[in-house]
């Protein structure tokens, strides 16, 4: 197949969209990828990139075609601006760099925002070619949910650009099985939506791995430890508010990663007097992220209380169940149902930093033996949920599912 993906973020960012892609390639497809300058989480063009864009044209063997995007720098009113830039650019720039580029189906990564979906409908009306949407984050219940828009008549505007999404793909995919009553209120054929959650990634699968010496090893202690995007979304004042309420020095955390409340969570840890106790090591590419992992007695994942968090099942689950280490939940719904299904850790309500505290005293005290089971509890459901090699062969499936589809409607429509 000739895939083209239509993505915001893309390598050397760290999404799971450069996993894909190179699996695609493995596979045999001829794959061109379509995407902006990197520039996520910190909001400035990675220096790399800037002093050698040549050197980011091709990844794991598939073509990376760039438009011209402004990045994100820092507060609301520059996200909204970069968002709308690598709108222009794919629409514009994207058809001009693309020429020449013929595609089967177009395949569109979407964390967020729900506008990437404009240039893909708009390349797929071009080049013909059906549009899979893979909704990772729904609006605009999520921009209602962290308080972005508060208004209800933008809220609604935003609700009809992503009926107009929705309505001209040929698929429309769910990261939860959840999400699709959400999808099904902004897509008029209800018969498209299928569900397909994230894999776990096979990089956690190693045991052996070397603890990352930018942490210092702790004996007889319990870490907690919490990889990935610091945002609105991940509730860091509950979390340091649970740290705050442990009386304990032998217990510590660590908070991997970066993002918008980067900046806030280092001054409050500060003014909250929890510098020995929260660790904050930077971000690091997912390669990296199982040598942290080796320090964790348990691996934290945490969303704030709404509706809309309720329905995720945030994709660093899966990861962590694959990593064989016990799973301290602070979310409502899918996600804490996962982590309750799998018997592999302990899950508390959104935002309850008492009962987090709670879990975590909870786990600390019980025996490494009844920690390790939990930990081979979530390795096996995730192999058996979220196992990557069935998760692509189903993906490769609906794949050719929208591209027959697609021919079908060409011929409706007396197209050749």
């Amino acid at each position: 197949m000739r895939i083209l993906v239509i993505s915001q973020y893309f390598w050397p960012e760290n999404f799971r969209i450069n996993d894909l892609v190179k699996e695609w390639v493995q596979r045999g497809h001829e794959v061109t990828v379509l995407t902006g300058v990197p520039n996520y989480p910190a909001g400035t063009i990675f220096d790399a990139y800037s002093k050698h864009p040549e050197n980011f044209t091709r990844y794991e063997g598939a073509k990376v075609v760039r438009i011209p995007m402004l990045p994100r720098g820092s507060g609301a009113a520059r996200l909204v601006v970069n968002y709308l830039s690598f709108v222009v650019g794919g629409m514009i720039w994207g058809p001009w760099r693309l020429r020449g580029t013929q595609a089967d189906v177009i395949f569109v990564f979407e964390p967020s925002p729900a506008t990437v979906g404009l240039p893909a409908v708009w390349l797929g009306a071009i080049k013909k070619a059906p549009v899979i949407f893979w909704a990772l984050d729904l609006w605009p219940e999520t921009l209602a949910a962290i308080g972005v828009i508060r208004s209800p008549r933008i809220l609604d505007m935003v609700g009809s650009m992503v009926r107009f999404i929705y309505d001209r793909c040929a698929l429309v995919l769910g990261q939860s099985q959840s999400f699709l009553g959400s999808i099904a209120n902004h897509c008029s054929d209800k018969r498209k939506i299928r569900y397909f959650p994230s894999w776990a990634e096979d990089v956690f699968m190693d045991k052996g791995v070397t603890p990352a010496p930018e942490v210092l090893k702790q004996e007889g202690g319990f870490t907690v430890v919490f990889a990935g995007n610091i945002g609105e979304a991940q509730d860091m004042p509950a979390v340091l508010a649970a740290a705050q309420l442990i009386d304990d020095p032998s217990i510590r955390w660590i908070i991997v990663g970066d993002g918008r409340k980067s900046q806030w969570l280092r001054e409050e840890i500060e003014k909250r007097g929890l510098r020995d106790k929260v660790l904050l090591p930077g971000r690091f590419p997912i390669e990296r992220m199982p040598s942290f992992y080796a320090h964790a007695d348990a691996l934290l994942v945490s969303l704030k209380r709404d509706p809309v968090f309720s329905m995720t099942i945030p994709g660093k689950v899966q990861s962590y169940l694959m990593a064989g280490v016990p799973l301290l939940g602070m979310l409502d719904g899918e996600g804490a149902a996962v982590i309750r299904d799998a018997n592999a850790g302990l899950a508390c309500r959104a935002g309850d930093s008492a009962a987090l505290a709670e879990a975590v005293l909870k786990l600390a005290a019980m025996s490494p033996e009844a920690r390790r089971q939990l930990g081979d509890n979530g390795r096996k459901y995730a192999q058996r949920e979220f196992g990557r090699a069935q998760l692509m062969d189903r993906l490769e499936a609906l794949l050719q599912e929208a591209m027959t589809a697609g021919k079908a409607e060409q011929v409706k429509e007396g197209q050749p």
